[in-house]
């Protein structure tokens, strides 16, 4: 069969990203065109994260006939978990596009596991839950034969419209065999065009990788539409002769690797370090963590062995209380061993952080603050709490929820629920902190280049830091008069 694979996340609809011009490509797309293309399929990618406009989806259906589209976003990358307005919209004007043509078309993403009636009401044949390449394999058989709509319930793993209804054929078992699989096929998307980004912008090459599926720990705040509460890893000796690949065919200059948990499995570390020992690779990469994990044994030595130059943690807030409260199973100590000890054995330590949880109040806020003055990592990234559908934080929320459910973009950063101040409140205190966090690094690491750079992220905090205080001044009175 010919079929074209597409995502939906759309870059140029995202002004953050955009502007950022770190673009990867759609792992979870190429590994699915990989497993199809195994299986004898002639197989093309729609690749949305360079399209300049999504119509360009258009014109790629007018070049290429296929028998089949398969929507398949990157369920490796945040982005598309985010479950963005922006992209769903977007996904549904594809869907349109393809039912006017008269071809089947099937969609994958944690968006249409959430919402799978959106797009099934849109004209998608079926949604794809749990994790999907055999199922979209299984998927293409009975099209070929002509039996999908005959023999739908037999496939684990669909939810589709029958009189009106949504009906669900059951989930399909994870697989524990991740080596299984062929390696993604990076040849089906324009990777010079990723190359010459990469370089322009910041002088490298960066590509993505993932040696794990799954995430087994209990935020309560993570959603796990695909793989739910399981963790499964590819062998050493796998991951390694990827990289070696990457680096010969691809000429890659550094690596994402895009796993939740990087390293969890007891002895992978150590088996990681003697498989690419043993092929004399070393590829910079950055990948996510937890500060307790890092302060595991040998971890972080382990890491700077085999080439990791930045490490992201979770640590989401400096106050005890909140962490608690999210079910992070981390204390604020752990962040700030983990930080100072990884950043002593010569890594880049980054923080990603979460404001805005339920209960959460100023005293909090400065907590968390003053962990990032007292850590200074070396980049942050500022979030508010966003509750996605299958998890205990959503439950608690939705009912709070009436405005909108999802984000338009990664830059809206809407308190989507009743917080414990107002929306306008965080978007006001994310502006402040970044500007903090500017300020206090360039201070610390002497890189001021003008007095004019103090003096503006100074003025900025003073701005945002009043209006702050304006608005706190503001919700206290009006509680009063209440």
């Amino acid at each position: 069969m010919r079929i074209l694979l597409a995502q939906s996340y759309f870059r140029v609809l995202d002004p953050k990203e955009l502007k950022r011009a770190m673009p990867y490509p759609p792992l979870g797309t190429l590994y699915a065109a990989a497993v199809l293309k195994q299986a004898g399929h002639e197989v093309r990618v729609f690749d949305g994260m360079l399209a300049r406009d999504p119509a360009e989806f258009h014109a790629t259906m007018a070049g290429w006939v296929p028998d089949c589209v398969l929507l398949y976003d990157d369920e490796f990358n945040y982005l598309t978990k985010m479950c963005l307005s922006n992209m769903r919209d977007a996904a549904c004007g594809m869907i349109r596009h393809v039912k006017s043509r008269a071809l089947p078309i099937f969609v994958y993403s944690s968006d249409a596991t959430d919402h799978s009636a959106v797009y099934l009401e849109a004209g998608a044949d079926a949604v794809i839950v749990g994790e999907a390449e055999h199922t979209a394999r299984a998927v293409m058989d009975l099209l070929q034969d002509g039996s999908f709509k005959l023999r739908r319930s037999d496939v684990a793993g669909l939810r589709y419209l029958e009189d009106g209804q949504v009906m669900d054929s059951g989930r399909r078992e994870i697989m524990t065999n991740l080596d299984a699989l062929p390696n993604p096929d990076f040849s089906l998307v324009n990777l010079e065009a990723y190359r010459s980004i990469w370089r322009s912008r910041h002088g490298y090459f960066s590509l993505n990788i993932s040696t794990t599926r799954g995430c087994p720990f209990h935020c309560n705040w993570c959603a796990k539409p695909i793989y739910g509460q399981v963790y499964h890893s590819r062998s050493p000796n796998s991951v390694a002769d990827e990289i070696e690949q990457m680096r010969e065919r691809y000429a890659v200059d550094h690596l994402w690797i895009t796993d939740d948990i990087f390293g969890l499995k007891p002895g992978w570390l150590e088996g990681f370090v003697e498989a690419c020992s043993r092929r004399r690779v070393k590829v910079p990469y950055k990948c996510l963590t937890r500060a307790d994990l890092l302060l595991r044994g040998d971890t972080i030595r382990l890491l700077r062995e085999t080439g990791c130059e930045t490490v992201w943690i979770g640590a989401e807030s400096g106050s005890q209380r909140i962490l608690n409260a999210m079910e992070k199973g981390v204390r604020v100590e752990q962040i700030y061993e983990a930080t100072r000890t990884a950043r002593a054995a010569g890594m880049e330590v980054c923080h990603f952080i979460q404001f805005g949880y339920t209960g959460e109040t100023w005293d909090d806020i400065r907590l968390t603050r003053k962990m990032i003055r007292d850590c200074h990592p070396s980049d942050i990234g500022v979030s508010v709490s966003y509750p996605l559908p299958g998890t205990k934080f959503h439950e608690r929320v939705v009912s709070q929820i009436v405005k909108k459910a999802n984000w338009t973009d990664s830059d809206d950063l809407d308190l989507l629920f009743t917080g414990t101040y107002p929306r306008r409140f965080y978007r006001i205190l994310h502006r402040f902190v970044h500007a903090e966090f500017r300020l206090y690094r360039a201070l610390r690491t002497k890189r001021i280049s003008s007095a004019a750079y103090g003096l503006l992220h100074s003025m900025r905090m003073v701005f945002h830091r009043t209006r702050l205080a304006w608005i706190m001044r503001r919700q206290k009175t009006l509680a009063a008069s209440h």
